[in-house]
C-alpha cells in the first residue's frame, strides 16, 4: 500500500513531472494539495493487474517497473518508467480493471491523484491532454512494434533488437554505442519473452564476434550498425 508522507510537498520536484511542465506554480501547488504523497520500498507492489483501483501516480524519485505475467507465471515487463514520469492513467480514463501491474524498481516517492482530479486536470488543461495522447500513442506504437518482433522474430533475433533499442540513445559518432548499467539477462529475457539462458547465449555469440564488448560496469557495442544489419536482415527491412 505504500507508506503515506506527510511532509510538506517540494515544487521543484513535482514541475519536473513531464505531464505537468506547462502548469504554472500557482497550478502546482493547487495541483499538489491533491495529491496524497507515498513513499514505496524496492521490489513493493504499487498496483497489482485486475484491481478495481483508478488513481494515476507521478514518479517523484525512484523507478518503476510495469509488469504482466503469463499463464505459466514468466514475468513479461512492458515498460520501466523514471522519475518525471507518470503511470496509472488507462485506468483512470476508461474506468476498466488495472490491465496491468507496477512495483517499485528501488525506493520510490511518488504523489497521487483520484480519477477525479486527473480527468479535471485532463479537461481543464490543453497541454496536459495532448501530452496524454502523445504518451498513449507511444504506446500502441510500442505495443505494435512488440507485437510484431514476437510474431516475425527468432529469439535470439529478439535479443539483439533489444540491445538495439537500449542503444539507440547513446551511438557515438564513430558507429559505437555505451549501455550502461549493463542489462541484466533476466530483465532482457522478460521484455523479449525467452529464457536467461537465450539471452547469455546470445551475448555470448555477439562477444566473439566481437559486436559487443563487456568493459566493467558497461556494455559496448562496437559496431551499431552491424547490429542492426542482423535485425533489419529478419525483419525484412
Amino acid at each position: 500500500m505504500g507508506k503515506i508522507d506527510m511532509s510538506e510537498p517540494d515544487l521543484d520536484k513535482i514541475q519536473e513531472i513531464g505531464l505537468l511542465k506547462k502548469l504554472s506554480e500557482s497550478e502546482l501547488i493547487t495541483l499538489s494539495r491533491d495529491c496524497s504523497w507515498k513513499r514505496y520500498a524496492a521490489n513493493e507492489q504499487i498496483i497489482d493487474r485486475q484491481s478495481e483501483t483508478n488513481d494515476v501516480f507521478f514518479i517523484i524519485e525512484g523507478k518503476v517497473r510495469v509488469v504482466n505475467y503469463s499463464l505459466s507465471g514468466r514475468v513479461i515487463t512492458l515498460d520501466d518508467i523514471v522519475a518525471g514520469g507518470h503511470f496509472g492513467e488507462l485506468a483512470a480514463i476508461d474506468e476498466k480493471p488495472r490491465s496491468a501491474s507496477v512495483m517499485a524498481l528501488m525506493p520510490c516517492f511518488l504523489a497521487v491523484i483520484s480519477q477525479g482530479c486527473f480527468i479535471d486536470l485532463v479537461k481543464n488543461h490543453s497541454s496536459v491532454a495532448l501530452t496524454v495522447m502523445r504518451d498513449l500513442s507511444a504506446v500502441i506504437r510500442k505495443a505494435t512494434e512488440r507485437i510484431m518482433d514476437l510474431s516475425t522474430l527468432a529469439a535470439n533475433n529478439r535479443v539483439q533488437a533489444d540491445l538495439l533499442q537500449l542503444a539507440s540513445a547513446n551511438i557515438t559518432e564513430n558507429g559505437h554505442a555505451i549501455i550502461s548499467p549493463i542489462p541484466v539477462h533476466s530483465d532482457v529475457a522478460s521484455r523479449v519473452s525467452t529464457t536467461r539462458e537465450t539471452v547469455a547465449r546470445v551475448m555470448g555469440n555477439l562477444a566473439r564476434q566481437g559486436v559487443v564488448e563487456r568493459q566493467r560496469d558497461k556494455l559496448v557495442i562496437n559496431d551499431v550498425a552491424q547490429l542492426r544489419e542482423m535485425v533489419e536482415v529478419v525483419r525484412g527491412e
